[in-house]
């Protein structure tokens, strides 16, 4: 193995994600996969811990500084155990409904922050002759970027199963300093860390004072005075906008990538601007679902946008800024809301709103670490609603990925819920398709599973408005051909342009292999079969 520190330290942007948690409320990445075949729980096992070694963090947790001055760092785990990591479920009923009921169960729960922030849950039994693989990571530790590069290394392109390792790797743990080595070098690091912040800060507001002036004639006044007032308004709550309580439940759906770009390039958008086109038209039903009024309200999604240089591109840790895309949600015709989510990113950029939220996020990471582990918990049960909705876009890799030689079929995200954003939506583009997962709070969104259909109306909507044909054949892997908007809707029971009542069906009649409505009530040690 490598030669590693014995520690280093939070950077201030995950010390921040660190100081959010709250019991109840877990801040964690994740995702939902399946793969071809069976796949042991004990070569999942061996295989992981040969790939320690590549990822020594994974390895570590987290160590507050002496009496919380400085930030905290990351040192080895004396008592790492893999098999904490790493376990086994084996579903009842073998369905995806079930495997989406144990991931709702999983992320509702907190990791163990006296070890190392992350774990695997092998699902077995699921039909089709699957394996689930459910991975979680405290967001402290990676972002939906650093994620993918963890599934690049713990994954495969080569179909071929690689050799287990004959031996356990053995490590040896360095020993921890002492307290007074502990709080002298949290001082230094802080004050460190503190000075390198108040220097980036001043730097980034020199270069965006440059950009802005090279680049102020591309800014149209009128365009300014429109969309100027939307960025600043408040937030106007939906429905799904009440304190988070929890547990959790978790929904998923995907749409052809293929389409998405034959969409991006008929209307000169972006693919980011057709995903978040989609997700408003998805939203913007459920209200109407529900009888709640969208005339003259807003929309207003919180965008996560990749900091990363070319130089670091999946580097562990949170180098993310946060953009506010704000879209009237009473847009009704496809095309006409595909260009205004358009017209309003582009407006983003131009006026480098990425940069002025990362300046912001760094001011706020100066206060006191003391200061952030008091305020953190408090500050995600206020009553405030800075967004609607998280909607955050990843790109995955464009070629299939294999584990021990089983092919990855799916690989749906997850993104935390938490304060008055009671419902999120995180997505991955993975060999070909688009990935959509919705988190959500079962109090505020106990038919979150609604959404699966109404993104998949909204996108076949948006399809046919720009004059795409349906696929004529669908890949080997998809079991069943896309159907027409309109056809899609009358199975549904919701028009485009009608307010379907909140008692009117809208999922598909339950499918005969479908898990009982109770079990999704159960709890997880009920549930499955450990």
């Amino acid at each position: 193995m490598q030669n590693h520190s014995q520690s280093d330290r939070l950077s201030w942007g995950d010390t921040v994600f660190l100081h959010l948690e709250r019991e109840g409320m877990p801040l964690n990445v994740a995702s939902v996969c399946t793969f071809e075949g069976e796949i042991s729980l004990q070569d999942c096992i061996q295989f992981v811990e040969s790939k320690l070694p590549l990822l020594p963090r994974y390895m570590k947790h987290v160590v507050p500084a002496p009496f919380d001055v400085g930030l905290p760092s990351w040192e080895f785990d004396s008592d790492f155990d893999i098999h904490r990591h790493i376990r086994e479920v084996t579903l009842r009923y073998g369905t995806t409904t079930e495997l989406k009921a144990v991931a709702g169960k999983l992320f509702s729960l907190m990791l163990d922050r006296r070890h190392p922030l992350w774990d695997i849950t092998v699902v077995r039994g699921l039909k089709g002759n699957r394996t689930g693989i459910i991975l979680r990571m405290h967001h402290c530790l990676v972002d939906g970027i650093a994620g993918v590069g963890l599934m690049n290394v713990l994954l495969d392109a080569n179909p071929e199963a690689p050799p287990l390792p004959k031996r356990k790797i053995k490590f040896r743990v360095p020993p921890r300093r002492d307290a007074l080595s502990s709080l002298t070098a949290g001082f230094v690091d802080s004050y460190s860390d503190f000075a390198k912040r108040i220097l980036s800060a001043m730097a980034d507001m020199l270069t965006m004072a440059e950009r802005v002036a090279a680049n102020g004639g591309n800014v149209d006044p009128n365009e300014f005075a429109a969309l100027f007032p939307e960025i600043t308004a408040f937030t106007e709550r939906l429905r799904f906008n009440v304190l988070y309580r929890g547990p959790q439940k978790f929904a998923c759906a995907e749409i052809p990538l293929a389409d998405v770009k034959a969409i991006r390039e008929k209307c000169g958008t972006s693919v980011n601007d057709v995903i978040l086109a989609v997700v408003t038209a998805t939203i913007r039903r459920y209200c109407e679902l529900h009888g709640d009024p969208v005339r003259g309200k807003l929309f207003r999604m919180m965008v996560p946008v990749n900091l990363r240089g070319s130089e670091d591109p999946a580097g562990l840790g949170n180098r993310i800024s946060l953009v506010p895309v704000t879209v009237p949600l009473n847009i009704r015709d496809p095309k006409k809301l595909l260009a205004a989510v358009h017209k309003r990113t582009e407006f983003l950029k131009r006026v480098h709103a990425a940069e002025l939220v990362s300046l912001a996020g760094g001011l706020i990471g100066m206060f006191p670490t003391s200061v952030q582990g008091l305020a953190g918990p408090l500050a995600s049960q206020l009553p405030v609603t800075p967004f609607n909705l998280v909607c955050t876009n990843v790109p995955g890799p464009q070629f299939p990925l294999y584990l021990l030689g089983h092919k990855m079929l799916d690989w749906y995200p997850y993104v935390p819920v938490g304060g008055e954003m009671a419902v999120n939506c995180a997505i991955l583009s993975y060999n070909g398709q688009v990935y959509f997962g919705f988190s959500g709070d079962v109090h505020a969104a106990p038919d979150l599973k609604r959404l699966e259909k109404l993104l998949e109306i909204s996108f076949l909507e948006l399809r046919e408005a720009v004059g795409l044909r349906p696929p004529q054949k669908e890949s080997v892997s998809r079991k069943r051909r896309a159907v027409p908007a309109a056809a899609a809707r009358q199975e549904t029971g919701l028009s485009a342009n009608s307010v379907t009542s909140p008692s009117s069906p809208v999922e598909k009649k339950r499918k005969p292999d479908s898990v009982p409505p109770s079990v999704a009530e159960q709890p997880l040690a009920q549930l499955v079969v450990a």
